[in-house]
């Protein structure tokens, strides 16, 4: 009995351990592919300022998106619930009553 647990654990150490290992050639090139799928570049606001005055649409926003460099993008009202966390990759377009867009920033 005492052999099946040992034999057990062994079996089960050597794969944890064969997971945790890696080589330097394959781990460089996976690297890059999961920081250039993941988004994780940084929206540039400044770049998306000529929305400001607009009215609202999603033309625009998608224009906006693409001038700034931002991954997504979304229109903000001035009513609207929105999530507290920060992404530098996102661009936030704030309207007011008459959804014409008053402020463009990242976030």
């Amino acid at each position: 009995m005492p052999w099946k647990h040992a034999s057990l654990g062994l079996v089960l150490l050597t794969a944890v351990l064969a997971g945790c290992t890696s080589t330097s050639e394959s781990s460089k090139p996976a690297e890059s592919a999961v920081a250039t799928e993941s988004g994780h570049s940084r929206c540039d606001a400044a770049a998306a300022q000529f929305a400001v005055g607009k009215p609202a649409s999603a033309a625009l926003l998608e224009q906006a998106r693409v001038k700034a460099g931002a991954q997504t993008a979304r229109v903000l009202g001035p009513n609207d619930m929105v999530t507290l966390e920060y992404r530098s990759d996102r661009l936030n377009m704030n309207t007011d009553q008459a959804a014409t867009v008053n402020r463009v920033n990242c976030g």
